[in-house]
């Protein structure tokens, strides 16, 4: 059997720690199946006296990523720090330099720096892995990478954040509150104390950026991401959902138009019956629409200890057994630059709520900004009058039939302007998903 591949693990929270598991109880099979065994030659972590579960008793320690990835005698880097600046950034450029692959569960690093990152590794004649950067568990990035690599892609597009998946799992069964749901979900571990990044729609952002640049062969282009969270949805949103045939997912899509490329990510309705609606919980799940296989999905755990080291563990065993694949699909100087496509018709009309004004000319006033805007209404619904707080106002709900974003803005930003609304507009996409 061929000498060990020697690993330097930076990092041992919950992936990293759960990855030193996997690899001690699995060492044998791992040997068998990659022809050489697989062992932790050094490690990088806060506290060197903590129980991780497994023997690091022949490491060496490092209290520096950096150092680590520089001196270290090892022949992977394993980068489980997380942040894409500073120690995470600076210790993989450093093993890159070295001419070692890295192997690393680092969305925002590579959403931020993938391309210079993957320029400098195949300088140096090596890649970078990153498997569970995305989806946890999921195997999508082989499978876009490598599976899928004869294919024409026109669409990858899902739910690639488990905590607001879960959030709107809760609401919608259980009829929980926005903020009492959330709190739930810190208590459980599912979001974070500020749960910005979730929530607010960034973390999916991250994932489909690079989504995007495998897909199709681009650049990475996070800043060109259209981006809204979930924190506006209520209650009324989820029932009104339902009662039209729909489910709400924050979902994430990319997409090839003749113009160029759309990224997006916000709050949609999906039709009930569809696969990717029946996705509940934390659970992750990816649909790629391309030429030669149509559409597929795959589905799974988006996170935790397990699911995450072992996407990390295969990447592992790839480098173990030779398999370098480019680090973004092609060569670096293969990758075009992202073009942003240009505002369209988006064809599965809009969800719009409104709380108005009961008075006389109020919905004559919001049909005709709709005209003027070359809307077409595909069904108006007056929902029971409003008491309390919202004495004297009618909720109304509006489902357009195929229109563009921007015109349904500038319409409901006039209808604000005319002072017919009691609360600010709510909006939602409502995709077709054909």
């Amino acid at each position: 059997m061929n000498s060990a591949l020697r690993l330097g693990l930076a990092g041992l929270g919950t992936v990293g720690a759960s990855l030193g598991r996997l690899i001690e109880t699995k060492a044998e099979t791992l040997a068998t199946r990659v022809g050489r065994p697989i062992r932790i030659a050094a490690v990088c972590a806060r506290d060197r006296g903590r129980d991780r579960g497994f023997d690091l008793s022949q490491a060496e320690w490092f209290a520096d990523p950096v150092d680590l990835a520089k001196r270290a005698e090892i022949d992977v880097f394993v980068e489980l720090i997380g942040g894409s600046e500073g120690a995470a950034r600076e210790a993989v450029e450093a093993a890159l330099k070295r001419g070692i692959p890295v192997v690393t569960a680092n969305k925002a690093l590579l959403a931020h720096h993938g391309v210079a990152l993957a320029r400098l590794a195949a300088k140096k004649n090596t890649e970078i892995l990153f498997e569970a950067a995305v989806a946890g568990g999921i195997p999508i990035i082989k499978t876009m990478r490598e599976a899928l690599s004869g294919n024409d892609v026109a669409r990858v597009y899902g739910i690639l954040n488990g905590t607001c998946n879960y959030m709107l799992t809760r609401m919608e069964k259980e009829g929980i509150a926005f903020d009492a749901c959330l709190k739930d979900a810190q208590r459980l571990g599912y979001a974070e104390a500020d749960p910005t990044f979730d929530i607010g729609g960034f973390d999916a952002a991250h994932k489909l950026a690079i989504l995007t640049a495998l897909a199709f062969g681009c650049e990475i282009d996070l800043g060109s991401i259209f981006i809204e969270g979930i924190s506006k949805i209520t209650n009324e949103d989820i029932q009104a959902a339902a009662e039209l045939g729909y489910r709400i997912k924050l979902l994430a899509v990319a997409q090839r138009t003749e113009t160029g490329i759309e990224q997006r990510v916000h709050p949609a309705m999906i039709p009930a019956s569809s696969a990717l609606a029946q996705v509940d919980g934390v659970t992750n799940a990816v649909a790629v629409d391309s030429d030669l296989l149509g559409s597929i999905l795959l589905a799974g755990p988006g996170a935790g200890g397990d699911a995450t080291a072992s996407a990390v563990l295969s990447d592992i065993m790839d480098v173990a057994g030779g398999v370098l694949p480019p680090t973004l699909g092609l060569p670096p100087a293969k990758l075009v630059p992202y073009k942003r496509a240009r505002m369209r018709a988006h064809e599965g009309g809009y969800y719009i709520r409104l709380s108005v004004f009961d008075r006389v000319g109020a919905f004559a006033s919001i049909a005709r900004r709709m005209a003027e805007n070359q809307i077409s209404l595909e069904s108006i619904v007056q929902r029971k009058r409003g008491n309390g707080d919202n004495a004297g106002t009618a909720p109304v709900i509006l489902v357009t039939h195929e229109t563009s974003e921007s015109a349904v803005r500038k319409a409901l930003d006039l209808v604000s302007k005319d002072g017919h609304l009691k609360d600010e507009p709510r909006m939602i996409r409502i995709e077709a998903l054909d």
